[in-house]
């Protein structure tokens, strides 16, 4: 029926569950249709979809729903709570037909009547008030009544922390995440350190946590706000810009700005509960520098599993010269090749060190010399490349790996080796690491490729796997972006000048006629070609400003169609997210491009993303348990709505080069649409066309060694848009966003005496 609506009062429907159409386990969210038994929202149907996040509803079970109206593009007329309670029977019957329904186990209707006739028909507040009274009801034994007690209190307790957090400002999808990270102790939690919300729960930051907390009289210089500033920003500058630490005096006063308020916070008031952090561990605080715990003794495990590594370079097996030149001959007549003599040097430098790196731009011969190492190494220790020669329990001994399976891939296909991700050679099980310096890594020779990827963190888990005796190869380009986690490991060990390093300069490639193999080292030399706009065999400049670049990157694509490429062969490449001419806005024009909306492709809405079957999507983190990392690219095979499966959830099917990979709404946050990816993401591959804009409008990202990372990644063709005016600004600018690392100077320390 309908009521007359109070403005004054929050509209709301009233209803009992008829189905769910669909109801997500893990963050409880909700779609499901309801019988409308009362509103006082403008509604003459008697049944109506609601969605929000919401934990069971049961069918005997009457609700009230507050919210508002959606009109929903593909399923119409929705109603999308914001808050919901039950509705708790008060008449004799329905008390009765509440406790014996599904929610309490093992109560059946004879002893819901006997609970009534001994409590009455406020029973149910009764037993909230106090379980004791349970024992008035004859018959029924302690089991029972504790398990009716506790599924009450349970179901009261998530409905009164909702409503609570609602009274707070929290939307429903953060409510959820909120109770889901600390159930019954939620309130306490939040009452006592709001703080605590920003390191549980993904999407609260320090602004909105010290919003609550002055809810809570926790302001100015409250130990609990400095510390929680503290550590944000620590963890922020750290995360967010790649530091390894951050300089003492520096992080104070950005601590200091960020508390700043009407209260002016005093930098002694700060130090004092940075020591008290220190002391808790959560921080670390060495000499005038503030360290992230895990990125301190990271940096200290690094150097000395480096160190290690270095003092076994006597267990090396020697080789005479006349042995390696016989077997460096060998390989020449059978790949009809001849190595220069800075590649001799670089296999020669591999093969005698324990550590050894490998750096040179596009085009200098890498791929060639690993494998050179490989194949000489084999020779002179008389050792099968084929991994079927071995013994089930016998390692092979060369070991290939990359930070993506890209790169891996790219690596197995030059020397026709297994090869695979870092993570996977380690044994990433989400948490943890299955090989450390107790259970190392099993091989001879260990080469590693696109080292400039490697974070801190990764580098020492690596290092600290190794088993005595192995020999390591480390191969980058020390002018490519760094790690996207802190640190910046190749350019600190190059730097230290302690490791044995062979730098490729002469360029090989540039015999075949690659113009962007050229381009790629004036960029590195901080220059642009002249003939930039001119279009080459393999190079082409299209001018347009920012407005006019999703036009333009469209129309690139078409013809790149027309002349028989495919969607996996072209990749374009863009420096930010946002904007028009950013990864976001781009993608969802390539999609309209590539893959059209049609009847026969099924399609699953996310967030501000239409995933369809056929899509190219781009994984976003490492999945252990499927094999999957942080840079892979599938399509989207399959498509299967919730009413369709067992599981009662939709579901995407992605294929990984046949591979294929379920994700549930709880897991689509991992991928992206992958028709244009940022640069970050594109490190470690190639591609036959990469077609990159660069417009002043990605001023804040257009830096000389984001731009030449971008154009190495193109393999046949370089497709540049944009303004020249922007690429001169890029290349001019060498600012390689320095970061602070002491791995440097303690390898120095560490090293005294080591050549």
């Amino acid at each position: 029926m309908l009521v007359e609506n109070n403005r004054a009062e929050p509209t709301y429907i009233k209803g009992s569950l008829i189905h769910y159409l669909f109801h997500n386990e893990e963050n409880l969210y909700t779609v499901a249709r309801i019988r409308v038994r009362e509103t006082t929202e403008d509604l003459s149907e008697k049944d109506i979809v609601v969605t929000g996040y919401m934990p069971q509803m049961y069918e005997q079970e009457t609700y009230f729903f507050y919210g508002h109206f959606v009109q929903h593009p593909k399923y119409g007329k929705q109603y999308q709570v914001t808050m919901h309670k039950r509705e708790l029977p008060e008449t004799k019957s329905g008390v009765i037909q509440y406790l014996s329904g599904d929610l309490f186990e093992g109560i059946g209707k004879r002893t819901a009547e006997a609970i009534v006739d001994a409590l009455g028909e406020r029973a149910i507040s009764k037993i909230l008030n106090g379980r004791s009274v349970l024992e008035q009801v004859p018959n029924l034994n302690k089991e029972k009544a504790q398990k009716l007690y506790d599924t009450l209190k349970e179901n009261e307790g998530l409905e009164r922390i909702m409503i609570a957090l609602s009274d707070f400002g929290f939307g429903p999808q953060l409510s959820m995440k909120i109770y889901q990270a600390y159930k019954d102790e939620t309130l306490d939690i939040i009452r006592e350190n709001p703080y605590q919300l920003v390191y549980d729960v993904e999407g609260i930051g320090f602004k909105r946590a010290d919003e609550l907390g002055k809810t809570f009289g926790i302001k100015g210089s409250h130990p609990e706000r400095i510390r929680a500033g503290a550590l944000y920003m620590l963890n922020e500058l750290s995360l967010q810009e790649g530091h390894v630490f951050l300089d003492y005096e520096t992080f104070v006063q950005k601590v200091k700005n960020l508390l700043d308020g009407d209260v002016k916070i005093e930098e002694r008031a700060i130090s004092l509960e940075m020591i008290h952090l220190d002391e808790e561990e959560k921080l670390v605080l060495d000499k005038e520098r503030v360290y992230l715990p895990t990125l301190y003794y990271a940096e200290k495990g690094l150097v000395t599993s480096i160190k290690r590594l270095m003092d076994s370079r006597d267990a090396i097996s020697e080789f005479a010269e006349s042995d390696f030149m016989a077997a460096l001959g060998k390989q020449e007549q059978k790949h009809s090749i001849q190595y220069a003599d800075l590649q001799c040097e670089a296999i020669r430098t591999a093969l005698s060190s324990p550590l050894m790196i490998l750096t040179g731009g596009p085009g200098t011969g890498k791929t060639t010399i690993i494998q050179g190492i490989v194949e000489v190494y084999s020779e002179l220790h008389d050792l099968s490349l084929r991994p079927e020669d071995y013994k089930k329990d016998e390692p092979f001994p060369f070991i290939l790996a990359a930070p993506t399976g890209r790169a891996a891939k790219r690596m197995s296909e030059a020397t026709g080796l297994p090869a695979c991700t870092i993570h996977r050679l380690l044994g990433w099980k989400g948490e943890t690491f299955e090989h450390d310096d107790e259970n190392p890594i099993q091989g001879s020779l260990l080469i590693i490729d696109e080292v400039s990827m490697v974070d801190l963190w990764l580098a020492n888990q690596l290092f600290k796997s190794l088993p005595e005796g192995i020999q390591v190869v480390l191969v980058g380009d020390e002018d490519q972006l760094p790690s996207v986690q802190p640190g910046q490991v190749l350019k600190d060990l190059l730097e230290s000048g302690l490791i044995p390093t062979v730098k490729l300069s002469n360029i090989y490639r540039q015999a075949e006629g690659s113009s962007i193999i050229e381009l790629a080292h004036h960029i590195k030399k901080g220059e642009l070609p002249e003939n930039l706009e001119k279009a080459t065999e393999d190079r082409r400049f299209f001018s347009c400003r920012t407005d006019g670049v999703g036009e333009v990157v469209e129309q690139i694509c078409q013809l790149s169609l027309r002349k028989g490429f495919s969607v996996h062969d072209i990749q374009v490449l863009a420096p930010m997210y946002k904007g028009k001419a950013g990864v976001d806005q781009l993608n969802i024009r390539l999609q309209h491009l590539f893959n059209p909306k049609s009847k026969q492709k099924r399609e699953l809405h996310y967030r501000d993303t239409i995933f369809r079957t056929g899509d190219k999507v781009l994984q976003l983190v490492n999945d252990s348990e499927n094999q999957v990392f942080n840079g892979d690219t599938g399509i989207i095979s399959a498509i299967f709505f919730a009413k369709e499966n067992t599981e009662k959830e939709d579901q995407l099917i992605v294929s990984f080069d046949g591979k294929e990979v379920v994700y549930t709404r709880n897991t689509l946050h991992s991928l992206t649409l992958a028709y244009c990816c940022s640069i970050h993401k594109a490190q470690g591959s190639e591609f036959p066309i990469v077609i990159l804009p660069v417009v002043k409008s990605y001023y804040r990202m257009l830096r000389r060694n984001l731009i030449y990372t971008a154009i190495t990644r193109s393999k046949r063709f370089l497709l540049l848009c944009g303004e020249i005016e922007a690429f001169n600004i890029a290349v001019e600018n060498r600012n390689q966003d320095s970061r602070n690392s002491l791995l440097q100077q303690k390898l120095k320390e560490a090293m005294q005496g080591i050549s």
